[in-house]
């Protein structure tokens, strides 16, 4: 398992060139009406959560893409990253979140950083993150990203999400960004009581969106949502 946090040192201009990504200071007037454009889609789409929609409207998803996928990074569909991955699809982002009714302060698990999207959404809303890449490329990409490293309280770490982070445990809050056919133990193990856990659950037909609420007693119980199509969760790092 690798750790990497904002103090790590990179040299962003360097990064920038050889990554095909924008600049870190560079977020145009222009990108910022198609923020806010993409943020009353969403509402239109039944995403109701004002500081969720807040933090679509103030991360510049446009960060987190190739500068070939530059002109899509507003729409709301999900972009490639590289490495077979995806940038999310934004509703499903904002969708995610909503359900996981995060509050300032706490103790969040990410299991797929992915391209750091979620995690930056995350992070505007004032969480202690902790978030978990499983491909070595994607997480030696992100270890270099300006723009994730000055997030504050955001740690990544280079591990296989079905063991999660049991040093840093307990989790007031579990979010799963792929598909798991059952929920692994140690997640719901290292989950708080009266934590919530969402994730999409299901084969590769699809998946429903799964909320789990831990009692104090230990017990879980589930809400069942949307169907969504998330690619899976693998064992072991890559």
């Amino acid at each position: 398992m690798y750790l990497f946090t904002r103090n790590t040192l990179v040299n962003w201009n360097i990064f920038c060139a050889t990554a095909g990504m924008v600049k870190a200071d560079i977020d145009t007037e222009k990108q910022q009406r198609l923020r806010t454009r993409l943020m009353d889609t969403l509402r239109s789409k039944g995403i109701q959560d004002t500081q969720v929609l807040n933090a679509i409207a103030k991360v510049p998803r446009h960060f987190f893409v190739g500068e070939e996928q530059q002109p899509y990074a507003y729409e709301d569909k999900p972009l490639p990253i590289g490495e077979g991955q995806t940038i999310s699809q934004p509703y499903t982002v904002a969708y995610q979140t909503e359900l996981l009714q995060v509050q300032p302060g706490q103790k969040v698990l990410e299991i797929g950083t992915g391209s750091g999207y979620q995690s930056a959404i995350l992070a505007s809303l004032g969480v202690h993150l902790y978030s978990l890449e499983r491909q070595r490329k994607l997480f030696e990409k992100n270890e270099s990203f300006a723009y994730l490293q000055s997030l504050p309280d955001v740690h990544f770490y280079y591990a296989d999400g079905h063991h999660g982070l049991a040093e840093e445990a307990p989790f007031d809050r579990i979010l799963l960004t792929a598909a798991a056919r059952i929920i692994p133990g140690n997640l719901l193990e290292q989950l708080a009581p009266m934590g919530l856990l969402v994730a999409p659950v299901g084969g590769t037909e699809g998946q429903q969106m799964v909320r789990m609420h831990k009692s104090p007693d230990g017990s879980i119980q589930e809400e069942l949502f949307d169907l969504f199509y998330f690619v899976p969760m693998l064992p072991g790092t890559q």
